[in-house]
């Protein structure tokens, strides 16, 4: 885990919560599909965040979502399936390309709680910034 002084986030999304039945093995499947994809993982007392996913215990459960990482290239999304089913993740799609668009690369697996969690590259591009970056102003 990464303690942070800066925040990354991106032009849409604010933050995810997801707020699930055992905190332990989401930390796992978390801290080790985001770990392929570079995104330290940040640990609180009894919640862990990571960029704009937030993940806490509690009652009433988020329910299931769809979330998506974004990957640099093929190679990355292969090693986050591989990492997610090692983790505790159940198959949801292999890795490939799907028909939502020319260039899609997918792979989908469910996380400990039952989200169906995919990692994506869109194919070749260039980033105008890796991220939106928030540093603290005081």
């Amino acid at each position: 885990m990464v303690e942070l002084n800066q925040w990354h986030r991106g032009r849409l999304i604010d933050h995810i919560q997801l707020v699930v039945r055992d905190l332990e093995a989401s930390r796992r499947f978390y801290g080790a599909v985001l770990e392929v994809l570079g995104v330290p993982l940040v640990a609180g007392e009894g919640y862990f965040y990571a960029d704009e996913l937030f993940v806490s215990p509690g009652e009433p459960l988020t329910g299931r979502a769809h979330i998506a990482f974004q990957a640099p290239d093929h190679e990355t999304v292969q090693r986050f399936y591989a990492s997610a089913l090692a983790a505790g993740g159940r198959d949801n799609g292999a890795p490939g390309l799907r028909s939502y668009h020319p260039g899609y690369y997918a792979a989908f697996v469910l996380d400990p709680e039952g989200n169906n969690i995919e990692a994506v590259c869109h194919g070749p591009a260039t980033r105008s910034a890796p991220s939106v970056v928030l540093t603290d102003a005081s």
